[in-house]
C-alpha cells in the first residue's frame, strides 16, 4: 500500500460516530473495530474517497504534525483496516 492507493470500503462494512469515536463493524464476520479521534477523521477522508496522499494533505492542514509523521500513521492505520479486511486499496 502507498499514498497513491485510493480504497474502497466493502458494503458489508459499516461505521458509527460514537462520540468522538468511530466504531467500525465487519457484518461478514461480526468484528468491531474502534478508531479514536484522529483514526475518526482518517476513517471520515476513506469514505469520501481521497487518495492516502489526499488524507494525508488534508491531516498536515488539520494537525499540528510533521508530514512523515502523518504520512506514516495513514499508512500504518490503512495497512491495520486492510489486514483486518475493512478496506480495499484500489
Amino acid at each position: 500500500m502507498n499514498l497513491a492507493d485510493k480504497v474502497t470500503i466493502p458494503a458489508q462494512v459499516m461505521a458509527r460516530q460514537v462520540g468522538e469515536e468511530t466504531v467500525i463493524l465487519d457484518l461478514a464476520s461480526g468484528t468491531y473495530f474502534g478508531l479514536d479521534p484522529v483514526g475518526a477523521r482518517i476513517w471520515q477522508l476513506l469514505s469520501d474517497g481521497k487518495t492516502l496522499a489526499e488524507i494525508c494533505a488534508a491531516m498536515l492542514a488539520e494537525y499540528d504534525v510533521s508530514s512523515e509523521d502523518i504520512e506514516r500513521d495513514v499508512l500504518s492505520l490503512a495497512q491495520e483496516l486492510q489486514s483486518k479486511q475493512l478496506i480495499s486499496s484500489t
